[in-house]
């Protein structure tokens, strides 16, 4: 039923626009800032993709330097009546791929469930995560595009050279509506892309890889769509496939039979209104209530300046019916927290004036690494515990 309610609603061009987004009729004059592609001098953040790419070559720190200033510049979108609707269209979207995931992981339903319960019904997430295949145009930016083109903007990249992975993090658009609702229909989270580095696997692995990607060639333009319906890009694997990629890369196992789906949501722990605003105790409260957390690097992920906490629940499993007939089990997802503590500088602050912007911002290397491991082998054989 929810499928068919997106298919209805949203449409892709054919290949020779393929970051555009067509819907009926009746609504697109709702959506201007989408129908055109060509460069407008007048509004920075049209010209985003182009710009992005072409800071791809400088060095980390100037692409940041560059991104920080383009996005204290940039008109974002959801500004008059016209984009508010199609606000309303991107939080539906986004809806459908909450959706998706809490129907394949339990875990997160019963934890979002019980959160509820205590917390009446406003929370906000953090963040949202996906994962990709960094080949044939199946990395980061096939799942960014869709968000560059509500608003969002690239901020910084994170490398995890052990895991073969890089990161980007998008920071969402002010929204002039943006706290009156919970979970999607609340602030909108950052979004966390990360991607495989295909050309450092093993040529084994590579050519797996490609296999699929090859098979769907143009289905790196239908990320997002993808995510939305809890489909694959490309054909269900066979099981000897997956095998091979477990024994290199557990992310490029996991990535391989769950695609574009999310990856995993963030709670945003501050912005809850009980004593579980302290993730210690939101930790607390999820293990008495039978849940088990990652324990890599113990269960709470503190970054080098203290004012980044995670912690994250361990993955659920679902059954996965491979090409060749085989029926196993596979890594699903898991459900994040976060506490970004405030600045030095506006500890001074009464409580009832800090926003989210006096916070800890970013995501921090060594915190992300460990919640990486969620979905590894080694932490799904403690639920069996």
């Amino acid at each position: 039923m929810e499928a068919a309610r997106v298919c209805n609603s949203l449409s892709l061009f054919s290949p020779s626009s393929s970051s555009s987004i067509r819907f009926q009729s009746s609504q697109l004059s709702l959506f201007p800032y989408l129908k055109k592609k060509k460069k407008n001098y007048n509004n920075p953040s049209s010209n985003l993709n182009l710009r992005w790419k072409s800071r791809s070559s400088l060095p980390i720190h100037e692409r940041n330097l560059c991104v920080s200033s383009s996005a204290s510049h940039t008109i974002h979108e959801f500004s008059d009546s016209t984009s508010q609707s199609a606000g309303s269209f991107f939080r539906s979207v986004l809806s459908s791929m909450e959706q998706v995931y809490l129907s394949r992981n339990p875990t997160a339903k019963s934890i979002l469930d019980l959160v509820h319960s205590c917390e009446g019904d406003q929370i906000c997430y953090d963040h949202f995560a996906f994962r990709t295949f960094g080949v044939d145009g199946y990395g980061i930016d096939s799942m960014s595009k869709f968000f560059l083109d509500f608003g969002y903007m690239p901020r910084d990249e994170l490398r995890f050279p052990a895991k073969k992975l890089k990161a980007l993090w998008f920071t969402p658009p002010d929204t002039p509506q943006s706290g009156s609702g919970s979970g999607v229909y609340g602030p909108l989270p950052r979004i966390f892309i990360s991607e495989l580095i295909v050309d450092e696997m093993s040529s084994q692995a590579q050519e797996v890889i490609r296999k699929y990607t090859k098979i769907s060639p143009s289905g790196n333009k239908y990320a997002a769509l993808a995510s939305a319906l809890g489909s694959l890009t490309w054909e269900e694997p066979l099981y000897s496939d997956y095998r091979q990629l477990s024994r290199e890369s557990e992310y490029a196992a996991w990535t391989l039979v769950n695609g574009f789906a999310l990856n995993h949501a963030t709670i945003s722990t501050h912005q809850l209104k009980s004593h579980m605003k302290n993730i210690n105790s939101l930790n607390n409260f999820i293990e008495r209530n039978g849940f088990k957390l990652n324990s890599e690097g113990g269960a709470l992920k503190v970054s080098p300046d203290g004012l980044l906490l995670q912690s994250s629940t361990v993955a659920d499993s679902r059954f996965f019916q491979f090409a060749d007939g085989v029926t196993e089990s596979v890594p699903c997802s898991y459900i994040e927290f976060a506490e970004r503590l405030v600045l030095p500088q506006f500890r001074n602050l009464p409580a009832d004036e800090i926003k989210e912007f006096h916070r800890r911002e970013g995501f921090e290397v060594g915190n992300a690494d460990k919640i990486f491991e969620s979905t590894s082998m080694d932490q799904l054989s403690r639920r069996a515990v």
